[in-house]
């Protein structure tokens, strides 16, 4: 009779014991750490931060320079007070592009560094609380300044084109930087109020930014502050649109009448005299063409986000709560938003050093290089038939 002898070797017990727990529908310790761990992070890049930070510090500070050898030419003229705003301007994205990008430039670093020493372990701390703070604070004021500001320059330019009399009796440049202080300490007081603890700043996604709390569960205080910043940067945005829109028709007008005496001139000269374009008219498209591209930089770069806040603001008022998912997306479109936001202080002073008489001049002699030629020979051969006529008289 055989006998069923006991296992030799203690490997077949353990390749027993694999099957029963492989068999097992329990979850392993290795599938436990698989599934409660969340998959690791990679350190957040700023080599785009430092990109953008040093590039818009240097387009601000060129712009700067220039604004100042124009500021000395037209101290005492009609373009003074659009030039102290357009300097304030330059000053606040100068600013606005430097200290919250020291903060994010620091917020990259501390989680690039925790995340080496947290090998693949997700990152779930926040900045400390007054950091957050004064970050959050800093991109408001930063942010709203240069909407405000925006809006000013077009107010003063329509002013100045359709209502001229009027515009040199009441905007002066002490006028101006009053408005300036004005509008400034608007936004300081929007951006001071979760200071004193109305409202508050959170951590936004990714962790690398702090701002108004627009998501998850919001208090009045929050909702209020949010649906403010948002509503006024829209209204400055299309309070620039309009005044824009006024101005170019003004100029417009002007330029159709002044062709029409110029035709009348021709044809009558003795009745008219000699007229020529006027040296301010020519200075009032120079600071239209500044101002509506300026305008329209604004609007592309800032709608997307103001937009945003509004939306996620609104449906919370209405009751709407969405998803996981929905909200990471809505994570991602106000993130994206800020990004777009952030190239306004680095478009805005090119903007001006670009869009000057000087530099437009320049580039249509380039894109037209016959046409001075071309005026030179008229002009020459007008001189001779001149001189040919004196001699037969």
């Amino acid at each position: 009779m055989a006998t069923v002898s006991a296992p030799s070797s203690p490997s077949v017990l353990h390749h027993l014991l694999d099957l029963n727990f492989s068999s097992c529908p329990c979850p392993s310790i290795q599938t436990l750490n698989a599934t409660t761990l969340p998959p690791p992070i990679n350190p957040p890049s700023f080599g785009l931060s430092c990109f953008t930070m040093t590039l818009g510090g240097l387009s601000n500070l060129s712009a700067l320079g220039i604004l100042a050898k124009s500021y000395v030419r037209f101290r005492h003229r009609a373009k003074a007070p659009f030039l102290l705003l357009v300097g304030a301007l330059l000053l606040t994205d100068l600013a606005g592009n430097l200290i919250p990008g020291a903060f994010a430039l620091h917020l990259h670093l501390g989680k690039s560094r925790r995340h080496r020493v947290a090998a693949g372990m997700r990152d779930t701390t926040e900045p400390a609380g007054m950091f957050c703070q004064l970050f959050g604070a800093s991109l408001v004021f930063f942010g709203l300044c240069p909407l405000l500001l925006g809006s000013a320059m077009a107010v003063e330019r329509c002013m100045g084109i359709t209502q001229p009399l009027l515009h040199s009796a009441l905007i002066t440049v002490a006028h101006m930087r009053l408005a300036v202080l004005l509008l400034s300490s608007l936004a300081l007081l929007l951006a001071g109020l979760p200071l004193v603890d109305v409202g508050s700043y959170t951590t936004q996604f990714p962790g690398t930014w702090c701002f108004l709390t627009v998501h998850g569960p919001l208090s009045t205080a929050d909702a209020s502050l949010a649906l403010t910043f948002s509503g006024l940067g829209l209204t400055a945005l299309s309070l620039s649109l309009i005044c824009n829109t006024l101005s170019g028709l003004a100029l417009l007008q002007a330029r159709l009448s002044s062709q029409g005496i110029r035709t009348n001139t021709t044809a009558a000269p003795g009745r008219y005299g000699r007229t020529s374009s006027s040296p301010l008219r020519s200075l009032d498209v120079e600071m239209m063409a500044q101002l509506t591209v300026i305008t329209m930089v604004s609007c592309v770069c800032w709608s997307p986000f103001l937009i945003s806040i509004s939306l996620l603001v609104g449906q919370f008022c209405r009751g709407g709560r969405g998803s996981s998912h929905t909200v990471r997306q809505s994570e991602k479109l106000v993130l994206l938003g800020l990004r777009m936001a952030t190239w306004n202080q680095i478009l805005d002073p090119w903007v001006y050093i670009l869009l000057r008489r000087a530099v437009l001049r320049r580039v249509f002699r380039v894109l037209q290089p016959d046409s001075r030629s071309t005026l030179t020979q008229s002009s020459s051969c007008t001189t001779a038939s001149r001189r040919q006529g004196i001699g037969l008289h």
